[in-house]
């Protein structure tokens, strides 16, 4: 039962990792113009640039990571990626104007590569029979990181102060950097005499048909989440009728399909092993799309929250079936190359 252990300490990381990557959400603008000295006029470009550049550069950086991680170790290259990324952190806490900032966003772009390395693992830890339930838990993980983030990044901001956050997510990376040192064992690598070598910049993959739709799939979805994130506050202003706490209640509402997404993931991964993964990712795709058309009709918010959440229970099926179609339409050399492809799509859809 050694792959339960290891589910359960991968989405573990995972849910740490995730809640770092969004502690800065709530309060950056705000760090940017009290303690880095932003004037308010230039906040949205400096807040903009400083997001995109790490999801640009760790979008680039993926696939070289993943290449790495089949030509040298998969844990290896989660314990660099886990280890560069809370030193950034670190450093992101003791920056003194927004130029330093951005130039370490854009070392942690560099740092990049945990998330695909830690997929790349449990693809072969779990059980082929129990691939659908591990994709489905791990990506449930990844979801609560992300929902529980903003929302620990704006009470350790206002408790503790903004230069706080940084350094408490350089030590959540830090533990998991040592979690996977001491708890994850890599087999050695059988050699393979047909094996092709493992080239650092090699888009060979994308020739594999499924592999290059679920590629395209994984981009233009992370692409329709992020679009949604600048308009929310305005759409929920209208719909409530004022900008009264509108910070607090946007982020709630954006937030509750990331609550729907952590309930329904391991049930989508359950039912793409019954179903078949393909099916899976057909059924949650129309789904998401059929109510995120709902969405548009209702005309107060406590009914556009609700389809909102019910949208996030068809959406939470996305990405487990993408990450488990990729797994088993590649061989085992590969896992780390097609998952730094995947993050690279998704990341190019972020930006």
């Amino acid at each position: 039962m050694r792959w339960k252990f290891i589910l359960g300490l991968l989405t573990t990381c995972a849910v740490l990792m995730s809640m770092s990557y969004t502690m800065l959400i709530p309060f950056l603008p705000m760090y940017l113009i009290q303690d880095l000295g932003v004037v308010k006029a230039d906040v949205d470009m400096w807040s903009g640039a400083i997001f995109a550049i790490t999801f640009l550069v760790s979008g680039i950086m993926a696939p070289i990571w993943g290449a790495l991680a089949d030509k040298k170790s998969r844990k290896l290259m989660a314990l660099r990626a886990g280890f560069c990324l809370a030193i950034t952190y670190f450093l992101g806490g003791l920056v003194t104007n927004p130029w330093e900032l951005l130039g370490v966003r854009f070392i942690q772009g560099l740092s990049a590569g945990l998330w695909p390395a830690l997929l790349a693992i449990i693809s072969v830890e779990s059980p082929k029979l129990k691939l659908g339930f591990c994709m489905g838990v791990m990506q449930g993980g990844m979801t609560a990181g992300g929902v529980l983030g903003p929302l620990f990044g704006g009470l350790l901001a206002d408790q503790f102060g903004m230069r706080m956050a940084f350094f408490i997510a350089a030590a959540a990376l830090f533990l998991i950097t040592l979690a996977l040192l001491f708890f994850v064992k890599e087999e050695p690598r059988k050699p393979d005499s047909n094996a092709k070598p493992v080239k650092i910049w090699d888009f060979s993959l994308c020739k594999i048909p499924a592999v290059k739709r679920m590629l395209i799939c994984a981009g233009v979805v992370q692409l329709t989440i992020l679009m949604q994130q600048p308009i929310m506050p305005l759409y929920v202003a209208e719909l409530q009728g004022s900008m009264e706490r509108i910070v607090l209640i946007s982020g709630n509402v954006f937030s509750v399909t990331g609550i729907s997404g952590v309930l329904a993931s391991p049930i989508w991964g359950i039912l793409g092993q019954n179903w078949g993964y393909r099916p899976v990712l057909y059924l949650s795709l129309l789904g998401a799309g059929l109510f995120g058309i709902v969405q548009v009709f209702p005309n107060s918010l406590e009914w556009f929250t609700i389809w909102r959440f019910v949208g996030g229970l068809a959406f939470a099926g996305i990405f487990p079936a993408i990450n488990a179609v990729l797994t088993v339409s590649t061989n085992a050399n590969d896992k780390g190359r097609v998952f730094g492809l995947s993050y690279l799509a998704q990341q190019l859809g972020a930006v």
